[in-house]
């Protein structure tokens, strides 16, 4: 089990660097079917000139944590934001997308990593 978990938080942290990595250098290329709300809502983040880096940073920082047992605890915080706008997003914008299913995914990964330090978390809360 204990591989399991390396392997799926070691994924889930590359898939948040990844995303952050993009919103600096733009190199994954948009989805051609795009619902046109969600067009709108990506133009207005553009607007934005600080918003989009602010979250890549967040992804980022908040990947590399992740991917240290040590830091583990508070990527999964720092990335608890992220997530929740994410699944927010695609409720909102594109309910029959896709990306409800992977958001939910990563959603449960990230539920999972808190769960499985809430000794950790214990420090926080009391």
């Amino acid at each position: 089990m204990k591989i399991v978990k390396l392997i799926l938080f070691s994924l889930f942290a590359l898939m948040f660097i990844n995303a952050g990595l993009d919103k600096f250098f733009h190199y994954m290329p948009m989805p051609e079917n795009m619902p046109e709300e969600m067009q709108k809502v990506g133009t207005a983040f553009m607007q934005i000139p600080w918003l989009m880096p602010l979250i890549g940073i967040t992804e980022i920082i908040g990947g590399i944590l992740v991917l240290y047992p040590k830091t583990r605890t508070l990527g999964a915080i720092v990335l608890l934001p992220v997530m929740v706008g994410i699944i927010t997003h695609n409720f909102t914008v594109a309910p029959s997308g896709s990306g409800i299913g992977v958001g939910l995914v990563m959603l449960v990964i990230n539920i999972w990593l808190l769960f499985d330090n809430k000794e950790k978390l214990k420090a926080i809360f009391s």
